[in-house]
């Protein structure tokens, strides 16, 4: 499973670097069960989470990313696929 909690070099440019989620329990992000309220809570007030949401989308990556769960991302892509077929 890839980590959003691996930030990369700040020269990279990469969004994961100023992430909330950094300062964050990588478990609350990946829960096994129950609520992902507190994920999607921390995501609200972080600066990149236009960015993280768009790669999640983008890698299919699993848990919560830009303060969605993998079923919102699901229905995104569908949502985008559908309107790019159109």
């Amino acid at each position: 499973m890839t980590s959003l909690f691996q930030a990369l070099d700040a020269e990279t440019g990469d969004f994961r670097a100023h992430g909330l989620c950094a300062q964050t329990d990588p478990e609350v992000f990946f829960p096994e069960s129950g609520s992902a309220a507190a994920a999607k809570r921390v995501c609200l007030a972080c600066s990149v989470r236009r960015e993280c949401l768009e790669y999640a989308i983008e890698h299919g990556e699993r848990g919560v990313w830009g303060g969605t769960s993998e079923k919102q991302r699901t229905a995104i892509r569908r949502v985008r696929t559908k309107d790019a077929a159109a």
